[in-house]
């Protein structure tokens, strides 16, 4: 056995997994290009279908995983994962949150298969999509939707590393603040997630005067019962509180438990 290939046997295995999901957060970790290749050379990409049609066998010492669980076999499939991963990191709004497909949650699924399907006998779904922590452990959640491409080497560099994720939790409101932008909010009354959602994105819908949407979903230190009455103050009734919380992130459960409360007033 040569050197090469003893170090390449040596080196630990890393699985992307796709379930119900866009595949833009795979795509992230494509578009990383340079940074790729210094991957590449500290781990073995054993099983990532989006790039390469010739998997290799686990167990995995990381897994990526990307997209909600919406079927029976999602169910089964994410045991499997989780029983030959060491670690699991779920990456993007459908694996952390549900997705926007989450908006199932909250209608009849059988009324959409008759109005979507001509034999929607053949189709076989769950009621609900949910997050991949609502079925297995997971070690660590990277928020967005995409996920943002400087926190995903972040985690991988931080898995080789044997350390904890630097990925900070605050609001996007202190990205705005790092990028000197002008409150969209106090300048011109613009609705804005912001002081609630993750920050990831640096702050980019802001930067060029748009209200945040919530992208990457709730951060740490949401407060609902402040937030809320600004919203209000801003223009927005109440289905349009509603609308704004159930989009990417619509079954987190800060944005889900604020929205079902709005209707129940």
């Amino acid at each position: 056995m040569s050197a090469e290939t003893d170090h390449r046997e040596r080196l630990p295995k890393l699985a992307v997994w796709k379930f119900a999901s866009c595949d833009g957060c795979q795509l992230t970790l494509l578009d990383c290009e340079d940074e790729l290749l210094g991957i590449a050379e500290n781990m073995e990409i054993s099983y990532f279908l989006e790039a390469s049609s010739a998997p290799g066998p686990g167990p995995y010492d990381l897994s990526l995983v990307e997209g909600s669980v919406t079927t029976q076999h999602d169910a089964e499939r994410i045991q499997h994962i989780r029983n030959v991963s060491s670690r699991l990191v779920t990456i993007g709004a459908c694996a952390t949150a549900g997705g926007v497909q989450a908006l199932r949650n909250y209608a009849d699924v059988a009324e959409f298969l008759s109005v979507v399907y001509a034999r929607p006998d053949y189709i076989e779904t769950l009621a609900t999509s949910t997050p991949i922590s609502a079925h297995v452990p997971v070690d660590f959640e990277l928020r967005g939707c995409p996920i943002d491409r400087g926190q995903l080497i972040e985690v991988i560099m931080a898995f080789l590393a044997g350390r904890t994720p630097n990925v900070p939790a605050h609001s996007v409101c202190f990205e705005c603040k790092r990028r000197g932008n002008v409150c969209v909010t106090v300048a011109h009354g613009t609705p804005c997630l912001g002081p609630v959602t993750h920050s990831g994105c640096g702050a980019l819908c802001p930067t060029y005067g748009r209200g945040c949407y919530g992208c990457f979903g709730p951060s740490n230190s949401t407060n609902f019962g402040a937030f809320i009455p600004l919203l209000r103050r801003d223009g927005m009734d109440t289905l349009d509180v509603v609308r704004v919380l159930r989009t990417f992130n619509t079954a987190a459960p800060e944005f889900d438990e604020v929205s079902r409360k709005e209707l129940r007033q």
